[in-house]
């Protein structure tokens, strides 16, 4: 076969992997781009190219496919929302208790209270933010 044939092939199959994004077609792709190397390095038969192809293909989807969808599924975790919050030092805007309160979080104002019945935290305190629960800020002392 061509090397040219072998190259649109793998040309068709990266763009095919395109719309699918398993990458078991850009593999194939990589083995069609081997045995259009080996084509025009040396110039063998046509089963040389098939065996190329799919002793290239197959290694590719044996080995580097597992890792590179290992490292495309993989996304670092980003904290964002009510998430963030927990761990964040928030500024008593109103006496804070058990039963509810008023704190200034990351410039947002949230109804709190504390988290344990004993805690009462005056304004102007710093606290910190242990959870949200609803819409309110649980908070204990730093």
């Amino acid at each position: 076969m061509s090397a040219l044939v072998w190259l649109v092939m793998g040309i068709v199959l990266v763009i095919a992997e395109m719309f699918g994004g398993e990458l078991v077609l850009l593999m194939l792709a990589g083995g069609a781009f081997a045995a259009a190397g080996v084509e025009v390095a040396v110039d063998p038969p046509l089963w040389v190219d098939l065996v190329v192809f799919s002793a290239v293909s197959v290694l590719l989807l044996a080995a580097v496919r597992p890792i590179a969808r290992r490292h495309l599924l993989t996304r670092p975790h980003v904290l964002t929302n009510t998430e963030a919050l927990p761990g964040q030092e928030a500024l008593v805007l109103e006496r804070v208790d058990y039963r509810d309160g008023r704190v200034k979080i990351g410039g947002e104002i949230w109804s709190a209270r504390a988290d344990r019945p004993a805690e009462v935290f005056e304004a102007g305190a710093h606290v910190l933010v242990v959870e949200i629960d609803g819409a309110t800020a649980v908070v204990a002392g730093n």
